[in-house]
């Protein structure tokens, strides 16, 4: 079902895009908008991995600095019959990881120095396992692709206010301030439906949603004591949002911890069979 209603969240956006470029330019807009969607998803494609690493300031670690890391990383690895991934670190108080790259043979996990100490083991395997489950489900690429087609719709929508809006009446006006909410709207859906897939297949992979449990709620309580030195547009990344935040429902970038500890509980019994 979160398949089903991401695929319906793209074509969405998609069409926004289309009408935007349309209302700035005609049948000729719609189709620049759309190679112009296109060209930014071949960019990310290559490129976001690396990017969301260095403004994230995380350096890669070491198997000799952090070899119980490694080990943790590299049977999660066997167990979800994936390859190692690159193991960054981000030096920060807070407890909190996210996964980016193109596939899983380009992929990475970075977590901060605050959720090795904060965590205990089990806790920590589980928030890899969580991590592990977005590379397996191609979520680090769909990220990418959201972001990039909302950016574009964003930058559209301002040159259709600018360039048409007033000669083509207060339609194109409209469009142009709504169309950026509604892409919000849709990216920040996507997010959310990608964290409840994500927490259910990591903890099969770690073999314990009960220590993810656990972890959510030191991660979540990590973020409202100790700041993340991070740029808000990559928030949708990590497993919780590294900001303390007042947003719900529409707005928010994750699912509410409640309801993401209520469908892990629902796990368990399925365990004990």
């Amino acid at each position: 079902m979160n398949n089903l209603k991401t695929a319906i969240l793209l074509s969405i956006l998609a069409g926004i895009l289309i009408i935007i470029g349309g209302s700035l330019a005609g049948p000729n807009g719609a189709i620049f908008a759309f190679i112009f969607a296109i060209l930014m998803n071949f960019f990310s494609y290559w490129n976001s991995a690396s990017i969301i690493l260095r403004i994230s300031k995380a350096h890669e670690a070491s198997k000799e600095d952090h070899p119980d890391l490694y080990s943790m990383v590299a049977d999660i690895a066997s167990k979800a019959q994936l390859p190692i991934p690159r193991i960054y670190i981000m030096e920060s108080e807070q407890a909190n990881a996210f996964a980016t790259g193109r596939n899983p043979q380009h992929a990475a996990i970075a977590v901060t120095s605050g959720i090795m100490k904060q965590l205990n083991h089990g806790e920590l395997r589980a928030v890899i396992g969580h991590e592990f489950a977005h590379i397996a489900n191609r979520d680090i690429l769909i990220s990418t692709i959201v972001a990039a087609v909302a950016g574009a719709i964003s930058m559209l929508s301002w040159m259709s206010f600018w360039f048409s809006g007033r000669r083509n009446g207060g339609a194109n006006i409209i469009v142009a301030l709504i169309a950026p909410l509604v892409a919000t709207i849709i990216q920040l859906a996507i997010s959310r439906s990608r964290e409840f897939e994500a927490d259910w297949d990591g903890s099969h992979f770690s073999e314990s949603p009960v220590e993810l449990a656990s972890a959510l709620t030191k991660i979540h309580s990590s973020a409202i004591s100790n700041q993340l030195h991070v740029p808000q547009a990559t928030a949708h990344l990590y497993i919780a949002n590294p900001f303390k935040s007042k947003f719900s429902g529409l707005f928010s970038t994750h699912p509410s911890l409640e309801e993401r500890l209520e469908r892990l509980q629902k796990m368990r019994p399925e365990r004990a069979n």
